[in-house]
């Protein structure tokens, strides 16, 4: 299991102010090793209860929160990464933990018995969240990321675009899936993520750029059709 502790802030900027943005990053900060020339891939299912308990939470601005998530890079990884986000006040704790495809297929379908199997006891933490409160797969989203680090405080700046989703098809897997977009594509969003404090030259440079904070995570944006939800 994994684990990090940190604030996070996102932010809408307009795509060509990103742009700009990547270019400066570029200067001060080092490239994120998966960024490859365009940036990569990320495709989560989220689950949530029968009543929809983490969405509600989350648009009501509750200070304790999660998400509950499957996360991958590639259709045809052979793991997913089991994830659980938890709003802690100013912070963000995330836990993650590796599971083979085939467990993470089980788990799409229902079957939480298989993190029984797993030693590690945040797998049976997952196991009693999510068999006990009934939790189910409830929307896939996917984007393009291009991420920036700077190790003092474990700063990450992330810039995530085309940022589509489907309520229709739960197969993490599959090659294709039913996408559409969630936020207009002359937009993107911006994530600054860090402990302790933002460093001064960062967050200059941030400053200089035009954005709005967001109330929503891309699990809402995602549930838009289904839950009614406005962008």
């Amino acid at each position: 299991m994994n684990e990090v502790l940190r604030q996070e802030k996102k932010f809408a900027i307009p795509i060509d102010k990103g742009a700009v943005l990547r270019t400066r990053l570029d200067c001060i900060m080092r490239r994120d090793p998966h960024n490859g020339a365009m940036g990569y891939t990320i495709r989560s299912l989220y689950f949530d209860t029968p009543d929809n308990q983490d969405f509600t939470d989350k648009v009501d601005g509750l200070e304790l929160r999660r998400k509950v998530r499957l996360r991958i890079y590639d259709p045809s990884a052979s793991f997913a990464m089991l994830e659980l986000k938890q709003k802690e006040g100013a912070y963000q704790r995330k836990r993650s933990l590796r599971l083979s495809r085939e467990d993470a297929e089980a788990l799409i379908r229902g079957e939480y018995g298989v993190l029984l199997h797993c030693r590690d006891p945040f797998a049976a933490e997952c196991y009693g969240l999510m068999h006990c409160r009934c939790y189910r797969p409830r929307v896939v989203v996917e984007y393009l990321r291009q991420a920036y680090i700077a190790k003092e405080n474990h700063i990450r700046i992330t810039l995530d675009s085309r940022i589509t989703a489907t309520e229709s098809c739960y197969d993490l897997f599959a090659q294709k899936l039913p996408l559409y977009p969630v936020l207009s594509p002359f937009r993107m969003v911006l994530e600054v993520k860090y402990n302790g404090f933002l460093l001064s030259y960062i967050k200059d440079l941030l400053n200089q750029v035009e954005r709005s904070e967001l109330s929503l995570s891309k699990y809402c944006m995602g549930r838009q059709i289904s839950m009614g939800n406005e962008k």
